[in-house]
């Protein structure tokens, strides 16, 4: 600092004016920051106008602070971690924006700031500063990267945090004593379960570097649509609710797996940050919707700024161009919170768009009513609120909780009849539960489109063995030839026969699209939800767990394969010689031709 800044210890005008202005944005900022907690979680236009007031305020604070860098550096003592600091808090408004707007390419932007931090080291002397909450601030900046890396698919990059995050976890219990260690504890160790169950299949070529695989919609996961098949107005997937609570299931950040891997299954692949992303300047160039604010200019962490908007439409198999449907994540929801969050979903619903209500939890059964009359609540439902423990029974398939006592039905389950209201208009259902029979006989009370795809009830018990990991189900949607190869055993697949496999699924479910169309008895709603990509990818992979869990010689009985309302020929499918001759081709990929039950 110039001696005419500062003068016997007292900051001449000029300097007085940038550190109160710098004060002045910082409180700013993290007021806002700190009011995003009391915005509503659901609804899409309440609170734009406050993420677009956040934006606004970081962006002006980012700039001022490289502005005049020098002079706070000696007026202030702005510290690195404080930087660190701004550049971590706008990294999480770029992720909850993505949680609130379902758009993948603001991850590419939490990532480029997050990113940032490390390279430039801004919590690199934080446990020098003998302040045990600087080393919280840099272990939760950790997590938080962690997250936005798994959903990118940034694997070797998350194996190196987990590295450096235990390092700081013993750097931290073993400075501090402090009474949270044995909770950064069990984090560390539910990424890594979380990492470990993730990975059913390792790919690796042929040097046996492991491959990275991405299981988001895109041009070449999309099958086309049938021409037959698109006769009825076409209907196109605008919300999602996402549910999950298992109680054995691996979770992490209020993720259980079931619901990472449905979250990317009904999300658009982000596009690439260009080679001028991070190390030439982090972009934020966002527009808020509806002609709400928009932050203007960009944002650089000590380089040049670029512009970035982020492209939120990628094209389709069939050249359109499409948004994310906007979806809510909702880890272990009381009944109280899960109505809430439906209704909104059901109000924000355009005309010509589906609801997609995806829920995986352990299920509960009920006994009769003595007195009838319980259409929709007689054969229980989900738990969707473990946190309410109530006694449990062990199953073959796993944890079903005992039925109350008779006459009685428990407040914490959602059942079938809670979600009748709501197909008043288009509903898409996908039930994964040992107790999805409950659903079995779901009605269609107003004549709307509707159709439920439910999980079998059992599984081999080397599977039932395994319900940590995630469900069989569930897997099959995310990431079918994955599922095959764990219903076939095969952990390891060199990406040369993965790659072969992967185009002989394609064959599959390209032909049973086509032999669909061709069955004449077809509930109309299958042709409307058909047209669009993830609602069509959907029920194609429903179909091949169908067929190749009716041909698995392991699994026997209805109670073993999925179900659907209305019903669709899945025995005639599983019976059709080249949908056999396919999953055939399939199983001699691997070798596992002996555990399907095909002629010769």
């Amino acid at each position: 600092m110039s001696a005419e800044t500062k003068q016997n210890g007292v900051l001449d005008p000029s300097a007085q004016s940038i550190v109160y202005e710098f004060c002045h944005l910082l409180e700013k900022s993290k007021q806002l920051f700190n009011g995003l907690r009391d915005l509503p979680q659901y609804g899409h236009k309440q609170w734009q106008s406050y993420f677009g007031r956040a934006f606004d305020v970081y962006t002006k604070l980012w700039k001022f602070q490289q502005q005049h860098r020098e002079l706070l550096d000696g007026a202030y003592g702005l510290k690195r971690w404080q930087i660190g600091e701004i550049a971590s808090k706008i990294g999480q408004l770029y992720y909850h924006y993505y949680l609130r707007t379902s758009e993948t390419n603001y991850l590419n932007e939490s990532f480029a700031f997050y990113s940032a931090i490390r390279m430039r080291a801004y919590y690199s002397k934080a446990n020098k500063e003998e302040r045990p909450d600087l080393m919280v601030k840099k272990l939760r900046y950790y997590a938080r990267f962690v997250i936005v890396c798994l959903l990118l698919k940034k694997m070797k990059l998350v194996r190196d945090l987990i590295r450096e995050l235990a390092k700081l976890i013993d750097d931290y219990t073993g400075i501090y004593q402090p009474a949270d260690a044995l909770e950064w504890s069990m984090v560390l160790q539910e990424i890594k379960a979380f990492m470990d169950a993730d990975s059913a299949v390792q790919v690796v070529e042929h040097d046996s570097s492991p491959v990275v695989l991405t299981h988001r919609l895109g041009p070449a996961t999309c099958p086309p649509t049938e021409r037959s098949l698109s006769g009825a107005s076409p209907l196109h997937l605008a919300e999602i609710l996402i549910v999950g609570d298992c109680a054995d299931q691996v979770k992490f950040s209020e993720l259980t797996l079931d619901m990472f891997r449905m979250l990317q299954t009904l999300e658009l692949e982000p596009q690439e940050l260009g080679a001028a992303g991070v190390g030439a300047g982090l972009g934020l160039g966002l527009r808020l919707g509806g002609g709400a604010s928009s932050v203007a200019g960009s944002v650089s962490c000590e380089a040049s700024p670029v512009s970035r908007r982020p492209q939120q439409q990628q094209p389709m198999e069939n050249g359109s161009r499409r948004d994310n449907p906007h979806k809510y994540l909702l880890y272990k929801p009381g009944t109280a919170q899960m109505t809430m969050f439906l209704a909104s979903s059901f109000k924000e619903l355009p005309a010509d768009g589906v609801l997609l209500l995806y829920i995986s939890a352990d299920g509960e059964r009920c006994q009769p009513s003595p007195n009838g009359g319980d259409q929709g609540y007689e054969d229980g439902g989900v738990v969707t609120n473990s946190r309410r423990e109530t006694a449990e029974t062990e199953t073959a398939s796993g944890r079903l909780r005992k039925p109350p006592l008779a006459g009685l039905k428990s407040p914490h389950c959602i059942y079938p009849g809670d979600i009748y209201p709501y197909t008043r208009k288009p509903l898409f259902l996908v039930i994964d539960s040992d107790n999805s029979f409950a659903f079995h006989n779901f009605p269609n009370l107003f004549g709307q489109p509707l159709v439920c795809l439910m999980s079998p009830e059992e599984a081999p018990a080397n599977f039932a063995d395994q319900r940590q990991r995630g469900s069989l189900f569930t897997l099959f949607l995310h990431s079918p030839l994955t599922a095959f190869c764990a219903v076939c055993n095969v952990s390891t697949a060199v990406v040369m026969d993965w790659d072969r496999a992967q185009l002989i699924l394609d064959k599959f479910l390209l032909e049973a699209g086509r032999q669909l169309a061709r069955f004449r008895q077809i509930d109309v709603a299958y042709l409307q939800f058909y047209r669009d990509d993830f609602l069509r990818l959907l029920l194609l992979r429903y179909l091949f767990c169908s067929t190749t869990l009716r041909l698995h010689r392991a699994f026997r009985g209805p109670s073993f394969y999925p179900a659907c309302r209305p019903p669709l020929p899945e025995q005639e499918l599983a019976e059709s010689a080249p949908l056999q001759k396919l999953l055939l081709d399939l199983a001699l990929v691997f070798d596992t031709r002996a555990l399907f039950g095909l002629g010769d």
